[in-house]
Protein backbone atom coordinates (compact mmCIF):
# COMPACT_ATOMS: atom_id res chain seq x y z
CA UNK A 1 0.00 0.00 0.00
CA UNK A 2 1.35 3.43 -0.97
CA UNK A 3 1.79 5.51 2.18
CA UNK A 4 0.05 8.86 2.54
CA UNK A 5 1.93 11.87 3.85
CA UNK A 6 0.84 14.94 5.76
CA UNK A 7 3.23 17.08 3.71
CA UNK A 8 5.11 16.14 0.54
CA UNK A 9 8.00 18.32 -0.63
CA UNK A 10 8.70 17.40 -4.24
CA UNK A 11 11.99 18.13 -5.98
CA UNK A 12 13.93 19.62 -3.09
CA UNK A 13 17.72 19.70 -3.04
CA UNK A 14 19.56 18.45 0.04
CA UNK A 15 22.75 20.22 1.17
CA UNK A 16 24.81 17.40 -0.38
CA UNK A 17 23.30 18.22 -3.77
CA UNK A 18 20.88 15.29 -4.12
CA UNK A 19 17.50 16.08 -5.65
CA UNK A 20 14.81 14.21 -3.70
CA UNK A 21 11.23 14.20 -2.51
CA UNK A 22 10.55 14.29 1.23
CA UNK A 23 7.36 13.18 2.95
CA UNK A 24 6.32 13.92 6.53
CA UNK A 25 3.89 12.05 8.73
CA UNK A 26 2.88 12.69 12.34
CA UNK A 27 5.47 15.43 12.73
CA UNK A 28 8.44 13.40 11.52
CA UNK A 29 10.27 12.79 8.28
CA UNK A 30 8.66 9.58 7.02
CA UNK A 31 10.49 9.01 3.74
CA UNK A 32 13.17 10.57 1.52
CA UNK A 33 13.58 9.51 -2.09
CA UNK A 34 11.49 9.36 -5.25
CA UNK A 35 7.90 9.69 -4.04
CA UNK A 36 6.05 10.45 -7.26
CA UNK A 37 2.45 9.31 -7.06
CA UNK A 38 2.30 9.19 -3.28
CA UNK A 39 -0.82 10.87 -1.87
CA UNK A 40 -0.41 13.73 0.57
CA UNK A 41 -2.66 16.10 2.45
CA UNK A 42 -0.52 18.90 1.03
CA UNK A 43 2.09 18.72 -1.74
CA UNK A 44 4.58 21.47 -2.57
CA UNK A 45 6.67 21.60 -5.74
CA UNK A 46 10.09 22.83 -4.59
CA UNK A 47 11.68 23.37 -8.01
CA UNK A 48 15.16 22.26 -6.94
CA UNK A 49 15.35 24.69 -4.02
CA UNK A 50 17.68 23.82 -1.14
CA UNK A 51 16.16 22.14 1.92
CA UNK A 52 17.92 22.22 5.29
CA UNK A 53 16.96 21.34 8.83
CA UNK A 54 15.50 24.21 10.83
CA UNK A 55 17.99 26.82 12.03
CA UNK A 56 19.02 26.59 15.68
CA UNK A 57 20.03 29.78 17.50
CA UNK A 58 22.00 28.54 20.50
CA UNK A 59 22.60 31.89 22.21
CA UNK A 60 20.39 34.98 22.23
CA UNK A 61 19.19 37.55 24.77
CA UNK A 62 15.50 38.14 24.11
CA UNK A 63 14.99 40.03 27.36
CA UNK A 64 17.45 42.82 26.57
CA UNK A 65 16.98 43.08 22.81
CA UNK A 66 15.98 46.37 21.15
CA UNK A 67 17.30 48.73 23.83
CA UNK A 68 19.42 51.02 21.64
CA UNK A 69 17.13 54.02 21.94
CA UNK A 70 16.84 53.94 25.73
CA UNK A 71 20.39 52.67 26.48
CA UNK A 72 22.63 53.70 23.57
CA UNK A 73 26.29 52.84 23.21
CA UNK A 74 28.68 55.81 23.46
CA UNK A 75 32.06 54.24 24.27
CA UNK A 76 31.45 50.89 22.58
CA UNK A 77 33.08 48.83 25.33
CA UNK A 78 32.05 45.74 27.27
CA UNK A 79 32.20 47.69 30.54
CA UNK A 80 29.87 50.36 29.18
CA UNK A 81 27.45 47.78 27.80
CA UNK A 82 27.25 46.07 31.18
CA UNK A 83 26.76 49.40 32.94
CA UNK A 84 24.06 50.94 30.75
CA UNK A 85 22.14 47.68 30.46
CA UNK A 86 22.09 47.27 34.24
CA UNK A 87 20.61 50.77 34.50
CA UNK A 88 18.05 50.06 31.80
CA UNK A 89 16.92 46.90 33.59
CA UNK A 90 15.61 49.00 36.46
CA UNK A 91 12.79 50.09 34.20
CA UNK A 92 11.95 46.65 32.79
CA UNK A 93 8.44 45.31 33.20
CA UNK A 94 7.02 41.94 32.23
CA UNK A 95 5.04 43.65 29.47
CA UNK A 96 8.05 45.57 28.15
CA UNK A 97 10.25 42.48 28.02
CA UNK A 98 7.51 40.50 26.34
CA UNK A 99 6.86 43.13 23.69
CA UNK A 100 10.53 43.41 22.69
CA UNK A 101 11.08 39.65 22.77
CA UNK A 102 8.00 39.09 20.62
CA UNK A 103 9.42 41.29 17.86
CA UNK A 104 12.63 39.25 17.76
CA UNK A 105 10.82 35.91 17.92
CA UNK A 106 8.65 36.94 14.98
CA UNK A 107 11.76 37.78 12.96
CA UNK A 108 13.44 34.51 13.91
CA UNK A 109 10.47 32.30 13.13
CA UNK A 110 9.94 33.96 9.76
CA UNK A 111 13.63 33.44 8.96
CA UNK A 112 13.54 29.71 9.68
CA UNK A 113 14.72 29.35 13.27
CA UNK A 114 12.87 26.38 14.74
CA UNK A 115 14.82 26.10 18.03
CA UNK A 116 16.44 28.73 20.23
CA UNK A 117 18.15 29.14 23.58
CA UNK A 118 17.61 32.50 25.25
CA UNK A 119 19.50 33.67 28.29
CA UNK A 120 17.24 35.35 30.84
CA UNK A 121 18.82 37.73 33.32
CA UNK A 122 18.12 36.80 36.94
CA UNK A 123 19.31 39.23 39.60
CA UNK A 124 18.00 41.57 42.32
CA UNK A 125 17.63 44.37 39.75
CA UNK A 126 15.12 42.67 37.47
CA UNK A 127 14.09 39.75 39.65
CA UNK A 128 12.17 37.08 37.75
CA UNK A 129 10.38 39.43 35.35
CA UNK A 130 12.30 38.17 32.35
CA UNK A 131 11.52 34.56 33.14
CA UNK A 132 7.85 35.36 33.62
CA UNK A 133 7.64 37.19 30.29
CA UNK A 134 9.57 34.61 28.28
CA UNK A 135 7.80 31.63 29.85
CA UNK A 136 4.54 33.03 28.49
CA UNK A 137 6.07 33.45 25.05
CA UNK A 138 7.59 29.97 25.20
CA UNK A 139 4.07 28.55 25.48
CA UNK A 140 2.58 30.89 22.89
CA UNK A 141 5.26 30.25 20.26
CA UNK A 142 5.55 26.48 20.88
CA UNK A 143 3.86 25.60 17.55
CA UNK A 144 6.59 27.52 15.70
CA UNK A 145 9.78 27.30 17.79
CA UNK A 146 11.27 25.29 20.65
CA UNK A 147 12.50 27.85 23.17
CA UNK A 148 14.95 26.98 25.95
CA UNK A 149 15.30 29.49 28.80
CA UNK A 150 18.63 29.79 30.60
CA UNK A 151 18.58 31.40 34.06
CA UNK A 152 21.55 33.73 33.63
CA UNK A 153 23.57 35.60 36.27
CA UNK A 154 24.80 38.53 34.16
CA UNK A 155 25.50 40.73 37.20
CA UNK A 156 27.51 38.05 38.97
CA UNK A 157 26.55 35.87 41.92
CA UNK A 158 29.05 36.73 44.65
CA UNK A 159 29.08 40.45 43.79
CA UNK A 160 25.28 40.53 43.64
CA UNK A 161 23.88 39.18 46.93
CA UNK A 162 20.53 37.50 46.54
CA UNK A 163 21.19 36.25 43.02
CA UNK A 164 21.87 32.65 44.04
CA UNK A 165 18.48 32.39 45.75
CA UNK A 166 16.80 33.91 42.71
CA UNK A 167 18.55 31.42 40.42
CA UNK A 168 17.23 28.57 42.53
CA UNK A 169 13.75 30.06 42.35
CA UNK A 170 14.04 30.45 38.57
CA UNK A 171 15.00 26.80 38.20
CA UNK A 172 12.02 25.79 40.34
CA UNK A 173 9.79 28.03 38.21
CA UNK A 174 10.68 26.33 34.96
CA UNK A 175 14.01 27.64 33.66
CA UNK A 176 15.50 24.91 31.48
CA UNK A 177 19.15 25.40 32.42
CA UNK A 178 21.54 27.69 34.27
CA UNK A 179 24.15 30.13 33.02
CA UNK A 180 26.87 32.28 34.52
CA UNK A 181 29.20 35.12 33.64
CA UNK A 182 32.43 34.49 35.58
CA UNK A 183 34.27 37.50 34.13
CA UNK A 184 31.72 39.81 35.75
CA UNK A 185 32.12 38.51 39.29
CA UNK A 186 34.53 38.95 42.18
CA UNK A 187 35.73 35.33 42.04
CA UNK A 188 35.30 33.63 38.67
CA UNK A 189 36.07 30.11 39.88
CA UNK A 190 33.76 30.42 42.86
CA UNK A 191 30.92 31.45 40.55
CA UNK A 192 31.63 28.49 38.27
CA UNK A 193 31.47 26.19 41.30
CA UNK A 194 28.10 27.61 42.36
CA UNK A 195 26.65 27.20 38.87
CA UNK A 196 27.75 23.58 38.65
CA UNK A 197 26.39 22.84 42.12
CA UNK A 198 22.99 24.24 41.12
CA UNK A 199 23.12 22.36 37.83
CA UNK A 200 23.64 19.10 39.67
CA UNK A 201 20.98 19.90 42.26
CA UNK A 202 18.35 20.61 39.58
CA UNK A 203 19.76 18.25 36.92
CA UNK A 204 20.04 20.92 34.22
CA UNK A 205 22.58 21.86 31.56
CA UNK A 206 25.06 24.73 31.91
CA UNK A 207 25.90 27.63 29.60
CA UNK A 208 28.61 30.17 30.49
CA UNK A 209 29.60 33.51 29.01
CA UNK A 210 33.36 33.10 29.23
CA UNK A 211 36.72 34.80 28.59
CA UNK A 212 35.37 37.84 26.75
CA UNK A 213 38.74 39.64 26.49
CA UNK A 214 41.41 40.31 23.88
CA UNK A 215 44.29 38.73 25.77
CA UNK A 216 44.38 35.21 27.28
CA UNK A 217 44.60 36.58 30.81
CA UNK A 218 41.80 34.50 32.32
CA UNK A 219 41.17 31.30 30.34
CA UNK A 220 38.47 30.34 32.81
CA UNK A 221 37.19 27.97 30.14
CA UNK A 222 39.84 25.50 31.27
CA UNK A 223 38.43 25.53 34.80
CA UNK A 224 34.95 25.05 33.34
CA UNK A 225 36.31 21.98 31.52
CA UNK A 226 37.85 20.68 34.74
CA UNK A 227 34.58 21.08 36.62
CA UNK A 228 32.59 19.59 33.74
CA UNK A 229 34.54 16.36 34.10
CA UNK A 230 34.49 16.49 37.88
CA UNK A 231 30.69 16.80 37.97
CA UNK A 232 30.18 14.30 35.15
CA UNK A 233 28.50 16.95 32.99
CA UNK A 234 30.20 16.05 29.69
CA UNK A 235 27.96 16.91 26.75
CA UNK A 236 25.85 19.22 28.91
CA UNK A 237 28.01 22.36 28.98
CA UNK A 238 28.38 25.21 26.50
CA UNK A 239 30.45 28.38 26.54
CA UNK A 240 29.78 31.61 24.64
CA UNK A 241 32.28 34.18 23.34
CA UNK A 242 35.54 32.45 24.45
CA UNK A 243 37.36 35.25 22.65
CA UNK A 244 40.60 34.64 24.54
CA UNK A 245 41.07 31.42 22.57
CA UNK A 246 41.82 33.57 19.52
CA UNK A 247 44.86 35.06 21.28
CA UNK A 248 46.53 31.77 22.18
CA UNK A 249 49.68 30.57 20.41
CA UNK A 250 48.90 27.63 18.10
CA UNK A 251 50.28 24.93 20.39
CA UNK A 252 48.36 26.25 23.42
CA UNK A 253 45.20 26.59 21.33
CA UNK A 254 45.49 22.99 20.20
CA UNK A 255 45.86 21.82 23.80
CA UNK A 256 42.87 23.89 24.91
CA UNK A 257 40.77 22.59 22.00
CA UNK A 258 41.59 19.01 22.93
CA UNK A 259 40.54 19.68 26.53
CA UNK A 260 37.22 21.17 25.38
CA UNK A 261 36.61 18.28 22.98
CA UNK A 262 37.34 15.64 25.60
CA UNK A 263 35.05 17.39 28.10
CA UNK A 264 32.25 17.53 25.52
CA UNK A 265 31.95 21.31 25.79
CA UNK A 266 30.27 23.18 22.95
CA UNK A 267 31.68 26.57 21.91
CA UNK A 268 29.20 29.19 20.71
CA UNK A 269 30.76 31.97 18.67
CA UNK A 270 28.88 35.28 18.66
CA UNK A 271 30.39 37.05 15.66
CA UNK A 272 28.33 40.26 15.62
CA UNK A 273 29.02 41.08 19.28
CA UNK A 274 32.59 39.82 19.30
CA UNK A 275 33.54 41.83 16.22
CA UNK A 276 31.91 44.94 17.66
CA UNK A 277 33.34 44.86 21.19
CA UNK A 278 36.74 43.20 20.90
CA UNK A 279 39.96 44.96 19.89
CA UNK A 280 38.80 48.28 21.30
CA UNK A 281 42.22 49.09 22.75
CA UNK A 282 44.08 48.28 19.55
CA UNK A 283 45.31 51.34 17.66
CA UNK A 284 46.63 49.35 14.69
CA UNK A 285 46.03 45.84 13.32
CA UNK A 286 42.75 45.76 15.23
CA UNK A 287 41.90 42.21 16.29
CA UNK A 288 38.65 40.50 15.42
CA UNK A 289 38.17 38.79 18.80
CA UNK A 290 36.29 35.88 17.25
CA UNK A 291 37.07 32.42 18.62
CA UNK A 292 39.04 30.35 16.07
CA UNK A 293 36.26 28.25 14.57
CA UNK A 294 38.38 26.40 12.01
CA UNK A 295 40.95 25.18 14.54
CA UNK A 296 38.26 24.19 17.02
CA UNK A 297 36.29 22.29 14.37
CA UNK A 298 39.45 20.56 13.17
CA UNK A 299 40.07 19.40 16.75
CA UNK A 300 36.60 17.86 16.94
CA UNK A 301 34.94 20.54 19.10
CA UNK A 302 31.23 21.19 18.59
CA UNK A 303 31.04 24.81 17.40
CA UNK A 304 27.96 26.96 16.78
CA UNK A 305 27.47 30.53 15.58
CA UNK A 306 24.66 32.45 17.25
CA UNK A 307 22.98 35.86 17.39
CA UNK A 308 23.58 36.98 21.01
CA UNK A 309 22.31 40.58 21.18
CA UNK A 310 20.23 42.70 18.83
CA UNK A 311 20.13 46.51 18.86
CA UNK A 312 21.55 47.21 22.29
CA UNK A 313 24.83 48.42 23.77
CA UNK A 314 26.44 45.01 23.27
CA UNK A 315 25.48 44.82 19.58
CA UNK A 316 23.95 47.94 18.00
CA UNK A 317 22.76 46.14 14.86
CA UNK A 318 21.17 42.92 13.74
CA UNK A 319 17.88 41.10 13.30
CA UNK A 320 16.46 37.76 14.38
CA UNK A 321 17.73 36.14 11.16
CA UNK A 322 20.39 33.62 12.18
CA UNK A 323 21.66 33.43 8.59
CA UNK A 324 23.31 36.80 9.21
CA UNK A 325 25.70 35.13 11.66
CA UNK A 326 26.76 32.59 9.04
CA UNK A 327 27.30 35.40 6.55
CA UNK A 328 29.52 37.23 9.05
CA UNK A 329 31.53 34.10 9.83
CA UNK A 330 32.75 33.76 6.25
CA UNK A 331 34.77 36.96 6.65
CA UNK A 332 35.32 37.07 10.41
CA UNK A 333 36.75 33.53 10.57
CA UNK A 334 38.27 33.36 7.06
CA UNK A 335 35.85 30.59 6.12
CA UNK A 336 35.11 31.02 2.43
CA UNK A 337 36.04 27.72 0.79
CA UNK A 338 33.44 25.14 -0.18
CA UNK A 339 34.32 23.03 2.86
CA UNK A 340 34.33 26.07 5.15
CA UNK A 341 30.89 27.19 4.02
CA UNK A 342 29.52 23.69 4.60
CA UNK A 343 31.00 23.85 8.11
CA UNK A 344 29.31 27.22 8.71
CA UNK A 345 25.95 25.76 7.68
CA UNK A 346 26.52 23.02 10.24
CA UNK A 347 27.29 25.75 12.82
CA UNK A 348 23.76 27.09 12.26
CA UNK A 349 22.04 23.69 12.27
CA UNK A 350 23.60 20.40 13.37
CA UNK A 351 26.13 21.73 15.87
CA UNK A 352 23.80 24.00 17.85
CA UNK A 353 21.20 21.22 17.82
CA UNK A 354 23.81 19.03 19.50
CA UNK A 355 24.54 21.75 22.07
CA UNK A 356 20.83 22.16 22.85
CA UNK A 357 20.53 18.35 22.92
CA UNK A 358 17.56 18.43 20.59
CA UNK A 359 16.12 14.95 20.13
CA UNK A 360 15.51 13.59 16.62
CA UNK A 361 17.06 16.54 14.78
CA UNK A 362 18.27 16.43 11.19
CA UNK A 363 17.52 15.51 7.59
CA UNK A 364 16.88 11.78 7.96
CA UNK A 365 13.96 9.42 8.19
CA UNK A 366 12.59 9.42 11.73
CA UNK A 367 13.86 12.89 12.55
CA UNK A 368 11.46 15.62 13.55
CA UNK A 369 10.32 17.47 10.46
CA UNK A 370 11.69 20.93 11.27
CA UNK A 371 12.75 22.21 7.85
CA UNK A 372 13.60 25.32 5.83
CA UNK A 373 13.22 25.66 2.06
CA UNK A 374 15.48 28.36 0.63
CA UNK A 375 15.17 30.47 -2.52
CA UNK A 376 18.33 29.02 -4.04
CA UNK A 377 19.49 25.81 -5.66
CA UNK A 378 23.00 26.09 -4.17
CA UNK A 379 23.51 25.15 -0.52
CA UNK A 380 26.49 27.50 -0.23
CA UNK A 381 24.23 30.49 -0.89
CA UNK A 382 22.37 29.83 2.36
CA UNK A 383 25.53 31.21 3.96
CA UNK A 384 27.21 33.35 1.31
CA UNK A 385 24.14 35.33 0.17
CA UNK A 386 21.73 34.88 3.09
CA UNK A 387 19.34 33.41 0.54
CA UNK A 388 15.68 34.30 1.13
CA UNK A 389 13.44 31.72 2.72
CA UNK A 390 10.55 30.15 0.81
CA UNK A 391 8.96 27.84 3.40
CA UNK A 392 9.45 26.96 7.06
CA UNK A 393 8.11 23.65 8.35
CA UNK A 394 7.74 22.93 12.06
CA UNK A 395 7.00 19.38 13.24
CA UNK A 396 5.76 18.45 9.79
CA UNK A 397 3.36 21.37 9.47
CA UNK A 398 3.79 24.39 7.26
CA UNK A 399 4.65 27.25 9.62
CA UNK A 400 5.75 30.09 7.30
CA UNK A 401 5.33 30.70 3.59
CA UNK A 402 7.01 33.67 1.93
CA UNK A 403 5.65 35.19 -1.25
CA UNK A 404 7.83 37.75 -2.98
CA UNK A 405 6.96 40.14 -5.77
CA UNK A 406 9.45 42.41 -7.51
CA UNK A 407 8.18 44.68 -10.29
CA UNK A 408 10.95 46.30 -12.31
CA UNK A 409 9.07 49.24 -13.78
CA UNK A 410 12.28 50.83 -14.98
CA UNK A 411 12.73 48.11 -17.61
CA UNK A 412 9.48 49.01 -19.35
CA UNK A 413 9.93 52.74 -18.95
CA UNK A 414 6.75 52.99 -16.85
Amino acid sequence: MVPSFDLLLQGCRLPDGRLVDLGTLDGKIAEIGSLTGHPAHRAVECGGRVLTPGLVDAHIHLDKALLSERAPSIEGTVAEALRVTALAKRGFTVEDIGARARRVLDQAVRAGTTAMRSHVEIDPIVGLKGLEALTKLKREYAPAIDLQLCAFAQEGILRSPGTEVLLEQALRNGADLIGGCPYNDTDAHAQIDIVFRLAREFDVDVDFHIDFFDEPEHMDVLYVAEQTVRFGWQGRVAVGHASELAALPPDELDRAAAILRDAGIGVIILPATDLYLMGRKDVRNVRRGVAPAKRLLAAGVTVAAATNNILNAFTPMGTGDLALMGYLMTAAAHMGTERDVADILAMLTEHPARILRLPDYGLRVGARADLVLWETSLAAEVVTTMAPRRLVVKAGRLSIEHERTCREFWRSGA
